[in-house]
């Protein structure tokens, strides 16, 4: 059962499994005795006195509550870190060539052992701050789910769709979709061949549509098109007990329990997870001359207390139309107060068209500077413009945040992916500087 409902961003919800007809509360959150014998159990991913334009709760109505398991125990961590001092900062832009996945033939390695945090700042007990991780897997999880204490998942398939079982429902993500699992929410996540992505988590806030500004009402990510799971529950016991993995200020604990935790029979409130297909997202570009930042592409944010600046974006560069006169029209060269990591899903990215692969990723630091690479600049600077269609067949993305990420010892060392000649790539670039040009007379 992966059934969705196409009920927009944001909203307020109600969803009970069509087994079990009204079990939702009628005019009230905990009734003394809530239809079919179920517990109510609110999870809320704002404080009680948000605003109300902010304020984010779900109630749940469950065959048992989630409080009932063994205790908490540490478990191991893996390549999963919040440890951003384990080696000396490097300014350099990072270029990384497609993450390995392990063959199942050789080792098992579902969602939580396959994920490996490549780079991150800040700290999830002070609530602020980022991570940024692949996951690299080739298994399902079997009696087991995560928890996320910490922060908002922000997950990007890019090989093998996954099936993820939440508290809420059933969600089928392939590559070209996105999903978001906020903070506290227990899922599991089922593969069917060997399979990567990359994971955006953000701690303290959550991730919100952009505003518009003067693009006005419509356009970018439109809310009517995220997608979010209709109830499901399964009522199993299992003997031989099922894990709950919690991520808790960067480590992992793990506890055990003699139920399924997806016993959720009916839920409502506006605190859920979801998901978004980038086919679906409204590209604005130039139509008269320039090259417009790229913020003009942000699919949602996470919003740091200074206006105007982000913990982080998620921002994708999608196929498009080219039509701009007397402009340069690839990415220009940049030094950028903010982070840029960049994945690719599927294609060749424009700026970068064989160095950059599906499944690899690039980190350009605050203040390092990075642009075209040298075939891109020759060929666009000399080619015919003409409207064109741009990154066809192609999706890029970029995690973009206002903290300087320290990349961990498995992104710089680890996991042997670093391009190490990545630099030469600009190596060829020449001044084409003529002191004696003069402007063409009309």
């Amino acid at each position: 059962v992966t059934e969705i409902s196409y009920d927009g961003f944001g909203n307020e919800f109600a969803s009970e499994d069509s087994r079990c007809p009204g079990s939702l509360p009628e005019g009230q959150n905990n009734p003394q005795v809530c239809p079919y014998g179920l517990y109510a159990e609110q999870l809320s991913g704002s404080a009680f006195t948000c605003p109300r334009s902010t304020n984010k709760r779900s109630w749940l109505y469950r065959i048992l509550p989630s409080v009932r398991h063994k205790p908490f125990t540490p478990m191991s961590c893996g390549d999963l870190t919040e440890s951003w001092n384990e080696v000396e900062p490097d300014p350099n832009q990072l270029l990384w060539k497609p993450f390995n996945i392990p063959k199942s033939s050789e080792k098992k390695v579902d969602f939580i052992s396959g994920l490996h945090t490549v780079c991150g700042a800040g700290d999830s007990k002070s609530r602020n701050g980022i991570a940024i991780h692949m996951f690299t897997c080739n298994t399902s999880m079997i009696d087991k789910c995560f928890q996320n204490a910490d922060g908002d998942f922000l997950i990007v398939p890019q090989q093998g769709e996954i099936l993820i079982t939440t508290e809420f429902g059933k969600m089928m993500v392939e590559p070209n979709e996105i999903c978001v699992i906020q903070q506290g929410m227990r899922f599991s996540v089922d593969v069917f061949r060997e399979t990567r992505g990359y994971i955006l988590e953000v701690f303290g806030v959550h991730f919100e549509l952009p505003d518009l500004g003067p693009i006005g009402a419509n356009g970018l990510a439109n809310p009517r098109d995220f997608q979010t799971p209709v109830a499901w529950y399964e009522d199993r016991t299992v003997a031989t007990g099922y894990t709950i993995v919690n991520k808790y200020q960067g480590k992992l604990f793990s506890c055990q329990q003699d139920f399924s935790p997806f016993n959720v029979v009916a839920w409502h409130g506006n605190y859920t997870p979801y998901k978004y297909n980038l086919e679906n997202f409204m590209v604005l570009n130039c139509v008269a001359f320039d090259h417009a930042d790229p913020s003009i592409f942000t699919v949602l944010t996470a919003k740091s207390t200074r206006p105007g600046v982000a913990i982080a974006d998620f921002v994708i560069f999608p196929p498009r139309w080219g039509v701009a006169n007397h402009t340069f029209r690839p990415p220009y060269y940049h030094r950028n107060c903010m982070s840029e990591f960049m994945g690719l899903i599927k294609g060749h990215y424009e700026a970068k068209e064989e160095g950059f692969q599906p499944g690899g990723a690039s980190l350009h630091s605050i203040m390092t500077p990075h642009g075209p690479d040298v075939d891109c600049f020759e060929k666009n600077s000399t080619a015919v413009l003409k409207p064109e269609r741009v990154a066809e067949g192609t999706m890029a993305f970029m995690f973009e945040s206002s903290f300087s990420m320290a990349v961990t010892k498995w992104g710089l060392d680890t996991c042997h992916r670093l391009d190490k000649s990545y630099y030469k790539c600009w190596e060829a670039l020449k001044s084409h500087f003529n002191p004696n040009w003069k402007p063409s007379s009309k």
